[in-house]
């Protein structure tokens, strides 16, 4: 039942948070590939040798000659874009090679060696103190890349270099013969004492590499977690090795002590005004509650008030995203959900409800000190791809001219909408790239590598034989441009954001920024369709005459009587209007209700306010636990009203109250009623088996828990046939909650139904149910469908420990697997196997067909699991493996 907020203290008015960074325009720039400023670094004081200095300028792993001195010749160039902030790859010292991968180099920046040095390749620690000091004499800030979960790969194991991934359910770590789980001391401030036993495989150093890294810490192989490769998923995506880079133990407090002392000293020694943080998902949560607030405070403390983290958790959901700024108390994270709105906005022409909706799902970022205004935003990088390189392949046969417009389409909404803009280099420059990583990673300087010279360029006649650094081109000029537009109307930047005009097709998508003290509306219109379109944008106003900023169009419009500002955008392109005077003054404060709290993900829970009227309203949220005193969780300063509150840390159960405030563009406010809910039950999720799979021997039955938590204690039970449920273990060990069941001795019929669950306190998992399956496979199929039937030599390029070694022995990229037969218009492939119970990997292509989509499939590298499913099927130009036969036209 709720009660009137008026009974008690009443909620305290604010207003929404801009932290210190929410009108940086960043560039991205990977100093081996930007400009070759001083040839004598080439080499980095190494041989000749490119497998021993990493050097060799026709190779794309390997470093091609750009350096920091390169960098400084051309700040004209970066600053004519509208830049504010350089954002630098690592730059550390680095492992020049890495035989075992391809082979490459270090160019890159990621294999770090010495925390306390600039590679070689790069220059030195005086060149970087002169870049920062020439930028900072300019006004730009200079942001550092930097690594706090891996180093180089040094550390082998004693019966192999590398391993794949042993789960810490299988082989605990010991501390002196007794086992014990990490997660239990993550945060504190001791930690079991470890020695060469304590882990599942013996980590051993080269002789010649035992103090190859520095800080002198960084050679204890003790602080690392040696438990092999990661897969990228579950339990090993925080614990593995990054294809054999060496994983740091950070549940260890020396680890988070070490690494804080690596970076406040680049801080104190250098000036550097901020850092993005490499493999943030990858790390867990207690060493971020620790090492943000820790550098932050060091920052403060060496004059830099706007120092400013921003991490790279590359997931496209913003409940899990934005864990990472409220949980784990950082400020700021990639917008890697904002990369996929705009892709499908700009280049594939989505309906512009999903952006709308994409917007009002900002929400989950709001907390009490930081919100969605802080995050950079950014349309493609060094690891995806190129902004370009996804126009051309979603648009294919479209020609330059549409290419060009779509992706000064996608910076438009970059610039305009909330976040700070990233501008990975090259960009500007028309680069595409058939993919990411390498790919992606071409020269701005004259190129001699094959790879590249291939590639088209968007907007000009250039290639990549010459350098690149023309600040004529077209989208050189628009990104020019929508910086100054931004920089002359800040609003357009930190602005409130507050969506308009959305459809269920292409077309307009309007939004409108606002200036809480300036009170000046600017209305931005989008088009993504292939024609002109018109449409009427609710504004804050009526009558009112609006200037036109930026794009075609009348240079004077008016709102009607209705609010609404008639606005018509050419395709492909924006306009934006500026509200000619202020948003008329509220006469008084607007009703605000709040709705009964909503259990939602990650530990949270939506708590949503009903707001009448249709003016610039803040709305401020407090709650109280358990009767204790009330507390800000946020200010939410556009529709719809929400926050996502953070009740992770509190006992399932508990009583918690909530109330809000409105307040007007005139200072009135008005408070909401009460609610009250309880903090929900856990969420259970089993991982595997899979749904519907197949199932033989000892089974692996995982489960993970929202919100995760060290203290939890997770039971599993199984069904057989439809019988009872049967205890089969618990687990206490975090973050993945495994148990091994023992199938074969039971003796069941190929086919039987095995049902699991698991359960924690009073919360309780979905079923999962899968079937017994039978003998091992000997023969996968996977089923091609191509509309015209034009076969011919498409087939499969295959690997992993599923497929005969026979087979693999045959194949190669000139001489894929070929079809065993045509059946009711599907090309049938059988795989021999070896092993139905690791996954089947495979590429559908052309013999050395690597083009999307005209000599190899899209979707990458894919997989399935025959024991699962040994029959598969995949259709031309589709990514999506099928476990059941799809409909065809």
């Amino acid at each position: 039942m709720a009660t009137p907020a008026s009974a008690e203290r009443g909620a305290q008015a604010e207003h929404s948070v801009r932290g210190p960074v929410t009108d940086e325009n960043f560039y991205f720039v990977m100093a081996d590939r930007f400009e070759n400023g001083d040839r004598a670094n080439d080499l980095g004081g190494l041989p000749a040798d490119p497998l021993v200095s990493g050097f060799d300028p026709t190779r794309k792993g390997f470093y091609n000659g750009g350096d920091l001195e390169g960098i400084r010749d051309r700040l004209d160039y970066v600053q004519g874009l509208g830049t504010t902030s350089i954002w630098l790859t690592p730059s550390f010292k680095n492992k020049a090679v890495q035989l075992e991968d391809g082979p490459s180099a270090g160019y890159h920046g990621y294999w770090i060696t010495d925390f306390t040095q600039i590679d070689p390749h790069l220059g030195t620690n005086d060149d970087l103190a002169a870049l920062v000091k020439d930028a900072h004499r300019r006004g730009m800030k200079v942001y550092f890349d930097i690594i706090t979960n891996h180093t180089a790969d040094v550390i082998g194991y004693s019966d192999a270099p590398r391993k794949s991934y042993t789960s810490k359910d299988l082989a605990p770590y010991t501390s002196h013969g007794v086992a014990f789980d990490d997660r239990d001391y993550a945060g504190g401030s001791s930690f079991p004492a470890l020695d060469t036993s304590s882990f599942p495989y013996t980590p051993v150093l080269d002789p010649a590499e035992r103090n190859l890294k520095v800080p002198a810490w960084l050679n204890d192989v003790t602080l690392y977690h040696n438990r092999g490769d990661t897969t990228f998923t579950g339990e090993d995506s925080q614990y593995g090795d990054f294809f054999g880079l060496d994983d740091l133990f950070t549940e260890n407090p020396r680890v988070v002590d070490g690494m804080v002392d690596v970076y406040e000293k680049w801080i104190a020694d250098f000036g550097i005004d901020g850092f993005r943080i490499d493999t943030m998902k990858h790390v867990n949560d207690e060493f971020w509650q620790s090492f943000g607030p820790r550098i932050l405070q060091f920052a403060k403390k060496h004059g830099k008030r706007d120092f400013f983290m921003f991490g790279e958790v590359f997931d496209t959901t913003k409940s899990y995203t934005s864990h990472f700024t409220t949980t784990d108390k950082m400020q700021s994270v990639l917008d890697f959900p904002f990369q996929a709105a705009a892709r499908q906005f700009a280049s594939g022409g989505g309906p512009t409800d999903a952006l709308a909706t994409f917007f009002a799902d900002d929400d989950w970022y709001t907390d009490a000190d930081s919100n969605v205004y802080e995050l950079p935003t950014f349309l493609g990088n060094h690891d995806m791809g190129r902004f370009g390189g996804f126009v051309v392949a979603d648009n294919p046969g479209a020609g330059d001219a549409e290419w060009v417009r779509r992706d000064a389409l996608g910076h438009e909404l970059m610039y305009f909408s909330r976040g700070n803009p990233v501008v990975y280099y090259g960009d500007e420059q028309g680069f595409t790239g058939p993919g990411g990583d390498q790919d992606a990673r071409q020269t701005l300087f004259a190129s001699q590598v094959p790879e590249y010279l291939d590639d088209d360029l968007l907007g000009t006649d250039s290639t990549h034989a010459v350098a690149n650094f023309d600040p004529r081109h077209p989208l050189y000029r628009t990104i020019s441009s929508l910086a100054g537009v931004t920089a002359r109307h800040p609003a357009l930047r930190d602005g409130v954001q507050q969506s308009r005009l959305s459809s269920n097709g292409p077309g307009i998508y309007a939004f409108s920024r606002t200036d809480r003290s300036q009170q000046r509306e600017y209305v931005v219109a989008l088009n993504n369709s292939e024609a002109p379109a018109t449409a009427a944008v609710p504004t804050y106003t009526t009558r009112q005459s609006y200037s036109r900023l930026y794009g075609s169009g009348p240079a004077k419009v008016s709102s009607g009587r209705d609010g609404k500002l008639t606005v018509s955008v050419p395709p492909l392109s924006t306009v934006v209007y500026a509200l000619d005077g202020r948003v008329p003054r509220s006469g008084h404060a607007p009703a605000v209700s709040l709705a009964a709290p909503v259990a939602a993900q990650q530990g949270r829970v939506e708590v949503a306010a009903s707001v009448g009227g249709s003016s610039l309203y803040e709305v401020s949220f407090e709650a109280r636990v358990d009767g204790g005193g009330w507390t800000p969780i946020g200010t939410d300063d556009n529709a719809p009203y929400r926050v996502f509150h953070d009740v992770s840390p509190l006992r399932p159960g508990t009583p918690v109250e909530y109330r809000a405030v409105v307040l007007d563009n005139g200072n009135h406010t008005r408070a909401s009623n009460t609610v009250r809910g309880r903090v929900p039950q856990p969420r259970l999720t089993i991982e595997t088996p899979v749904e519907g799979g197949g199932v033989r021997g000892v089974v692996q039955v995982r489960a993970v828990a929202d919100p995760e938590k060290a203290s939890n204690v997770v039971s599993f039970e199984r069904s057989v046939a439809g019988g009872q449920w049967t205890t089969v273990g618990r687990d206490d060990t975090s973050p993945a909650y495994t148990v091994f069941d023992d199938l074969g001795a039971l003796n069941l019929a190929a086919g039987t139904s095995v049902r699991y669950r698991a359960t924690l306190g009073g919360a309780r998992s979905e079923v999962r149910t899968v079937r017994y399956a039978g003998p091992q496979q000997e023969t996968a199929e996977l089923r091609y469908y191509r509309p015209g039937g034009d076969y011919g030599q498409w087939g499969l390029h295959l690997w992993g420990d599923a497929v005969d070694p026979a087979v693999l022995a045959q194949v190669a990229w000139d001489k894929p697997w070929p079809l065993a037969r045509v059946e009711n218009g599907w090309a049938v492939y059988e795989i021999p196997l070896q092993d139905d119970t690791k996954p089947v990997n495979f590429i559908m292509h052309l013999p050395n067909g690597d083009a999307v989509p005209d000599t190899r499939e899209p979707g990458g590298d894919r997989a399935f699991l025959p024991i699962d499913h040994p029959t598969v099927w995949i259709k031309q130009g589709d990514p999506t493996v099928y476990s059941a036969q799809p409909a065809t036209p």
